[in-house]
């Protein structure tokens, strides 16, 4: 096992070994004997004690300081569990002022983070190819837990690629377009409009029967075709590009890789159908539904990431 993953074991053993401690000494018939006292001193040692350990642990690692409210969190849930409701006293203050203290100013280090992201990317997209996509994963990998990144990532390019990129995107040299071929825009269009007239549609239906199911189905589909609308555009907005000798294919913000030129065994002009298995892939999300016009084969394996980072 590598030794980065090791230590970080340990590092999150060690805050989990003390949760279960508590936990030990919450079922035990010390806390019956001084329930008030143990409840205070429980509470404490959950929602400061161990999160702030856990602080002093990774302070000088990669893992994003914000998995402290993690912690934090995980630390209120196991409190409400095993202390009795009559002896929460404490645990409901800190959810009352301080837990609330804590998600706004995370929240605040998050946007102010995307914020400077954003006006980074805006202040150097005339110097450097990288796309607003590619800037924000960045930006969030440090200062994100990893499992949430490109979930994160991705609901906020949606709504920038949807609307608020409206600039007509110019071509670099090294850049090629690839949507003016594909058939993914007019079916995304297609399905779009689908979802705006079926949604009323059912909406008056449901609305019949109950209200609430009628608004949460249109909450849902105006969700959906938001989603739609921005994976449209992005297919605008990121374009193939060659940079050095690393060549980047991007299918909107639905799938992207990054391939060495030195990887590359050959590259095929051809618009014949072919089978996709294990080792075959289409940049396009819609697969053998959407045509192509070029077959680029590898040396090696190359992972292609896809919607959420799948």
């Amino acid at each position: 096992m590598n030794t980065v993953v090791q230590k970080n074991i340990i590092r999150i053993s060690v805050p989990l070994i003390a949760i279960i401690a508590m936990i030990g000494l919450a079922n035990s018939t010390l806390f019956s004997k001084a329930p008030s006292q143990l409840a205070f001193g429980i509470t404490v040692d959950l929602l400061i004690i161990v999160p702030f350990i856990y602080f002093l642990l990774i302070r000088k690692t990669k893992i994003p300081k914000t998995t402290v409210v993690l912690f934090i969190i995980l630390g209120v849930a196991v409190c409400s569990l095993i202390i009795p409701s009559e002896h929460q006293y404490y645990l409901s203050l800190f959810k009352t002022w301080l837990l609330p203290l804590i998600e706004l100013t995370v929240f605040s280090v998050i946007i102010f983070n995307v914020i400077k992201a954003i006006r980074h990317y805006k202040s150097h997209k005339s110097e450097t190819s990288s796309d607003f996509f590619t800037v924000l994963k960045i930006t969030c990998s440090n200062i994100l837990p990893k499992a949430v990144v490109i979930p994160f990532v991705t609901e906020i390019s949606v709504f920038y690629y949807g609307f608020v990129y409206w600039k007509k995107r110019q071509l670099k040299p090294n850049e090629f377009s690839y949507h003016k071929d594909s058939g993914t825009i007019g079916l995304l269009i297609g399905i779009l409009l689908l979802i705006v007239v079926e949604t009323m549609t059912l909406h008056f239906l449901l609305a019949k029967w109950s209200i609430l199911a009628a608004w949460i189905l249109t909450g849902m589909s105006i969700y959906t075709a938001i989603q739609i609308f921005g994976f449209s555009k992005s297919i605008l907005k990121r374009p193939l590009s060659i940079e050095g000798d690393v060549l980047y294919l991007r299918f909107g913000i639905m799938n992207e890789t990054t391939i060495n030129i030195h990887n590359i065994e050959s590259i095929t002009i051809s618009t014949k159908d072919i089978e996709l298995n294990n080792d075959t892939r289409k940049l396009s999300i819609l697969g053998n539904l959407d045509a192509h016009n070029m077959v680029i084969k590898l040396k090696n394996e190359q992972t292609l990431v896809g919607l959420y980072g799948i």
